[in-house]
């Protein structure tokens, strides 16, 4: 929020960033000065974090539904001790801004969700690799303050730590006659420019950047490699469990339609424009909820359960990434690609259908997202004796999350790039083990946030031995891989296929799910669309 000794100008000024001279003695603020002014951070643990920084003007009122603006200039000093709030929230956590939004509970209505954070460890530095970590949540929810993000282990290790707030659900994602699509990418793209413009004043190296995400960040991430817009903006990606979660414009329309027919407006900007921004993201959650009794008309989104994705419009997201990367109109990058062993146990265990799930529902899944026509054969051939809930479980993963990042290491191969792979086999501890490798599972071991409020949930308040030393293999590989380019393990290469998997023994050997891979040869994720 802006600080009384703070005023804005309405044009952009000229100044060139760079580093103020910090007060004497040991609780001074530490200072910087950016393109667009002068912050006034806090000192944690012997770095500095700013928090809060606008990097686009807040997506209200004129700018609603917009491209992101480019920031304001202001005059003084800005304070940027707090997070800015994130946008409003869909999804089971957006019942409760708190959990959604621990940081910014309360203060989303002035609509400054544009916000990113820096975490360095010496503002006085040059040259520091850069991180900026895109957070996830079914591109309906998350925040970049939540403690399971804390930079604070990357950042002791010579990080300069970037995490991102941008527009979720409706406002960043509903595809709407009259605004851009994909406003939530084009944030973070602004915000990879913000990066450029402004991180060498904190230190760090504009030409070092690792992009960094997982699950919907990831699926950003991976909608970054095929984006004109932001070429040159990065060097590097890691990206965990990239989700195929893309939509036809022919689909999201529909979905737009039935959004505004649910609010009695159109399904226009202005007319969302109208509408109360979490209103409308309570709006998305309930369309989400009912998405069962869509099946038949929109198919695979419908079963999904998410309301609102990525679409591929042919112009901000001219298309996939897999297709674009293994047909030479992306360029290959350093990639680093991981999954976990049991990406769909996660919503078992949340819907509360572990362990309930029959032949019929087992059916749904291989109809619907098995490969080809031929995909729902060849997966009862390659898994004989699965159980219908093991089957489900094992399409799920794979058309989810699973085989997604591995085709997404592959691509990346074949367009030149050098690819990394792992795939995180370490049980979580906690209710018997019953959550398996499970989605998310993966944040906070390469965070090292096990004793943050979901770390806790997923370790237990005592982390065994053996989840210790995964997570400092993990944030080793990530360390490493920012600064050089290279996580500790063989490539991933077509052909050989060479995996990291991360378990109480940490070994390489070839793709694990190698039975899955096979059965999507010559397949790639497909957008949603309408049956």
């Amino acid at each position: 929020m802006p600080e009384r000794n703070m005023s804005e100008r309405g044009t952009p000024g000229r100044e060139m960033p760079g580093r103020e001279m910090p007060e004497r003695g040991k609780a001074a603020q530490p200072t910087v000065r950016t393109a667009e002014g002068v912050l006034a951070g806090r000192r944690r643990d012997g770095h500095a974090v700013f928090r809060g920084i606008p990097y686009a003007q807040p997506p209200v009122g004129a700018f609603r539904f917009t491209a992101p603006a480019p920031p304001l200039h202001w005059d003084g000093t800005r304070q940027a001790v707090e997070f800015g709030p994130s946008a409003p929230q869909s999804g089971p956590a957006g019942t409760d801004s708190a959990i959604a939004d621990p940081a910014g509970a309360g203060r989303a209505a002035d609509g400054n969700w544009l916000t990113l954070n820096v975490s360095t460890p010496d503002p006085g530095a040059a040259g520091l690799p850069v991180l900026v970590w895109i957070h996830g949540g079914a591109y309906f929810g998350g925040a970049s303050s939540d403690p399971m993000y804390d930079p604070a282990a990357l950042t002791a290790a010579g990080i300069v730590v970037v995490s991102v707030n941008y527009r979720v659900s409706a406002e960043g994602f509903a595809l709407l006659d009259g605004a851009p699509p994909n406003r939530g990418i084009l944030d973070q793209i602004a915000a990879l420019e913000w990066v450029r413009r402004n991180i060498a004043a904190f230190g760090g190296d504009p030409g070092q950047v690792t992009v960094a995400g997982q699950s919907a960040g990831a699926g950003s991430i991976a909608a970054l490699l095929t984006m004109t817009q932001a070429r040159g903006l990065f060097r590097r990606a890691i990206t965990h469990s990239v989700p195929a979660y893309h939509c036809t414009p022919a689909l999201a329309a529909e979905v737009t339609a039935e959004l505004a027919a649910r609010l009695g407006t159109l399904p226009t900007a202005a007319a969302f424009a109208e509408i109360e921004p979490q209103r409308l993201a309570d709006a998305v959650t309930a369309l989400s909820g009912d998405l069962p009794g869509y099946r038949e008309r929109w198919g695979r989104l419908a079963q999904a359960g998410i309301a609102v994705c990525p679409v591929v419009d042919g112009s901000v997201l001219p298309e996939t990434p897999w297709p674009a990367l293994t047909g030479g109109r992306a360029d290959g990058i350093e990639l680093l690609v991981g999954h976990t062993r049991d990406e769909f146990r996660l919503f078992s265990v949340m819907t509360g259908r572990l362990g309930s799930f029959t032949d019929e529902d087992s059916r749904t899944a291989l109809d619907l997202f098995a490969p080809g026509a031929v995909g729902p054969q060849a997966y009862r051939a390659s898994f004989p004796e699965a159980t219908a809930e093991e089957m489900l479980e094992t399409v799920y993963s794979d058309a989810l999350f699973r085989i997604p990042s591995q085709q997404l290491a592959h691509a990346n191969a074949v367009a030149g790039g050098t690819s990394y792979v792992f795939e995180l086999a370490l049980p979580a501890p906690v209710l018997g083990g019953v959550l398996g490798a499970c989605h998310s599972l993966d944040v906070p071991l390469a965070f090292g946030t096990l004793s943050s409020p979901v770390g806790a949930q997923l370790f237990g308040p005592e982390p065994p031995p053996e989840a210790v030393a995964v997570s400092r293999e993990l944030q080793r590989a990530w360390i490493d891989f920012a600064v050089k380019g290279d996580p500790g393990w063989a490539p991933y290469r077509p052909g050989r296929h060479l995996t990291r998997v991360l378990a109480a023994r940490s070994t390489t050997v070839p793709y694990p799910e190698d039975a899955s891979r096979r059965i999507w040869e010559g397949h790639v994720p497909e957008p949603f669309d309408l049956p």
